[in-house]
């Protein structure tokens, strides 16, 4: 669900409660975030927006449509650019349910990525989805904190020490490579590094544009 949707409900619910929270909202939040969106961008305006850009829209504010975040998260933020909107979702698609990676794969690469980029939304966002793909929370604290990954299985191991070297030590080992190559493949290989390079990206945008955390959301990630 939307922030504006999850705003609306409540404010239908009690006026005075909706208009507490937006007062909360905006209390909390940097003197250039707008309280709606939770970022240096406002919500973009559906009437504004071409006929593709509508679609866009109408599938990021619908709560079956497929995103986490809907509009208040890296999709209203990319919707300012309707043109990078249209050729960047697909790709995501491709790499999130598409590829053959599995979710687990998938949510430890994103977790990895994240938490070396040390972007708590995309964090936050993730971690629910990473127990939901049976990732215990251990093997998140594993992540979380930088731990040591020799329990763990090989294939969860992989995942995190390429994350980890890709954008921490920002070289891979050899060794790392071959164990890599060997256990996905070229082809799988290939869609999990770009699969972290795509929340790469999805990082620096909520870092550019400041996206925070959800009112009465604390930080997940230890700080920097």
């Amino acid at each position: 669900m939307t922030a504006s949707s999850c705003a609306s409900s409540s404010a239908a619910k009690s006026p005075q409660r909706g208009r507490t929270y937006a007062i909360e909202r905006e209390a909390m939040y940097p003197e250039d975030v707008d309280p709606e969106s939770g970022c240096r961008l406002p919500l973009p305006r559906r009437e504004q927006l071409d006929d593709a850009g509508r679609r866009t829209y109408d599938s990021l504010a619908d709560p079956t449509g497929g995103t986490i975040r809907g509009l208040r998260g890296p999709g209203g933020i990319l919707l300012h650019s309707p043109q990078l909107s249209r050729h960047a979702r697909p790709l995501n698609r491709y790499l999130r349910h598409e590829a053959g990676l599995g979710g687990r794969v998938r949510e430890l690469a994103i977790l990895t990525t994240a938490r070396e980029l040390d972007s708590q939304f995309e964090w936050a966002a993730h971690e629910p989805q990473a127990l939901s793909e049976g990732i215990s929370p251990e093997i998140i604290e594993v992540i979380k904190h930088r731990e040591d990954t020799n329990d763990l299985d090989e294939a969860d191991a992989i995942v995190i020490e390429l994350g980890r070297e890709i954008f921490g030590a920002r070289k891979v080992a050899s060794a790392t490579f071959a164990r890599s190559l060997r256990h996905f493949g070229r082809r799988a290989l290939v869609d999990l590094v770009a699969l972290m390079g795509n929340y790469a990206g999805t990082a620096a945008l909520l870092t550019a544009f400041d996206m925070q955390l959800d009112p009465g959301q604390p930080p997940l990630l230890p700080p920097p």
